[in-house]
C-alpha cells in the first residue's frame, strides 16, 4: 500500500474497533481523505430500534462534515465479511453528495485492501448535486 492508503488503512481500523454492532456483530470501519488532506473516520452504530443505526461511511462523512471538510478525495471501508464488502446503496449516495464520479472507494479486510472501485463503477449515472441546477 502506498502511504496514503495506509494511513486511511489505519483510521479506518482504528474506527472498526469502535463500532457499536451488537446485533448483527458485523463492525465496520470507514476513513475519508477530504479536499484539505485530512483523513475522517468513522464506525457503524447500531440502535436497538433497527434500522435507526447509522453506517460506518455516514460516521466519516458526518465527521468530515463537521470538521469543515466538502470533498471526499478517496474513501476506504474496512469490515471482515464472507465476501468483499462495498458501501451499502444509501452510502454510494451518501458518498455521491461528497464526490466526483472518479473517486476511489477501497474496499478492504482486517489483512489489507482488497479491491478498487471508482464511484462512478459502484453508482453509475447517478443522481448528485449538479442535477439540481
Amino acid at each position: 500500500m502506498t502511504t496514503d492508503l495506509d494511513a486511511l488503512f489505519s483510521a479506518a481500523l482504528g474506527a472498526r474497533a469502535q463500532a457499536h454492532a451488537p446485533y448483527s456483530r458485523f463492525p465496520v470501519g470507514a476513513a475519508l481523505r477530504d479536499e484539505h488532506g485530512r483523513i475522517h473516520s468513522g464506525c457503524n452504530v447500531e440502535n436497538a430500534a433497527y434500522p435507526v443505526g447509522t453506517c460506518a461511511e455516514a460516521g466519516a462523512i458526518a465527521a468530515m462534515v463537521a470538521g469543515g471538510g466538502r470533498r471526499i478525495r478517496a474513501i476506504l471501508v474496512l469490515a471482515a465479511g464472507a465476501r468483499l464488502v462495498t458501501p451499502c446503496g444509501a452510502c454510494r449516495q451518501r458518498i455521491r453528495e461528497f464526490a466526483d464520479p472518479a473517486t476511489p472507494i477501497h474496499a478492504a479486510g482486517p489483512g489489507g485492501v482488497l479491491a478498487r472501485f471508482t464511484l462512478e463503477e459502484l453508482l453509475p449515472a447517478s443522481f448528485g448535486p449538479e442535477t439540481l441546477g
